[in-house]
């Protein structure tokens, strides 16, 4: 168990409708062929992980002119970003008693628009971004061609950027965090695992998981935002084990109802 601390860094809500994130959530049918969707506002965050051996910076979250012309506008409609010009990572960070330059280490979830958006911040730094190769390669494709996820933005992560490519399934660069890579929703997303001195074991799904029916009822994700369900139900598997192995606390990418009950952070 090390001695760490993990700050919760809110980043705004994104506005979107539940059968994104809850596979047939509203389906119709014959007498009601037509029925209301359940439009919601999720949570976006990331987390400090302040380390013995550096403070992490856990995902960068939406650009913060998303709604200004960073964002396409397709996806603007989709996961309507309604709150983040109020959201700068510096000011948000600021919120939390930290600076940009206090950051040692960037860990990429994965690279999609709601949590990549910050990593112009790190353009021309030396600062290590942390992120697994399959998500590079993913999100390049995506970016560049007509194929593969329509949720990457380009301009979100071709900078000038020290990368540390992830290649294993597990990584452990500081002691008792452990990088796992659980992919389904992207080819190279990746939760992280942290065994706490006095508060335990907390293992961030990301968007493995996105609300507590995804785990809880095993009910993927919807509306295109698998590339695999295989790997994604292979993953969901891993990370119960992981759960059961440690008695482990496990955290939902976009869940509003959980994110209410975290906010003060760990321990």
């Amino acid at each position: 168990m090390v001695e760490a601390t993990i700050d919760i860094i809110d980043r705004g809500r994104l506005e979107c409708d539940l059968n994104y994130l809850i596979e047939g959530n509203t389906l119709g049918s014959h007498d009601e062929p037509n029925p209301d969707t359940d439009y919601v506002e999720i949570p976006v965050f990331n987390l400090i992980i302040d380390h013995p051996e550096g403070a992490i910076l856990w995902d960068t979250g939406n650009h913060e002119d998303a709604l200004d012309g960073h964002w396409p506008e397709g996806l603007r409609q989709a996961f309507y970003p309604h709150d983040v010009e109020d959201h700068d990572l510096r000011d948000d960070l600021g919120e939390a008693g930290y600076d940009l330059s206090d950051i040692d280490y960037v860990f990429q979830t994965h690279l999609h628009l709601d949590h990549a958006g910050g990593l112009h911040h790190f353009d021309g730094t030396d600062t290590p971004v942390f992120v697994h190769e399959e998500e590079v390669k993913f999100a390049y494709y995506s970016a560049k061609t007509d194929e593969g996820s329509s949720a990457y933005v380009l301009n979100d992560f071709d900078h000038d950027l020290n990368w540390r490519v992830l290649h294993r399934d597990r990584e452990t660069h500081f002691e008792d965090v452990e990088f796992v890579h659980l992919p389904g929703h992207t080819p190279g997303l990746m939760g992280t695992v942290v065994h706490l001195d006095g508060a335990g074991t907390v293992a961030f799904a990301g968007d493995e998981i996105y609300q507590t029916e995804n785990y809880d009822e095993e009910v993927p994700l919807g509306a295109g935002l698998l590339w695999s369900h295989r790997h994604w139900f292979d993953s969901l598997k891993k990370l119960k084990e992981i759960e059961r192995r440690h008695d482990a606390e496990v955290v939902y990418g976009h869940d509003p109802e959980q994110f209410e009950t975290i906010r003060e952070g760990w321990p």
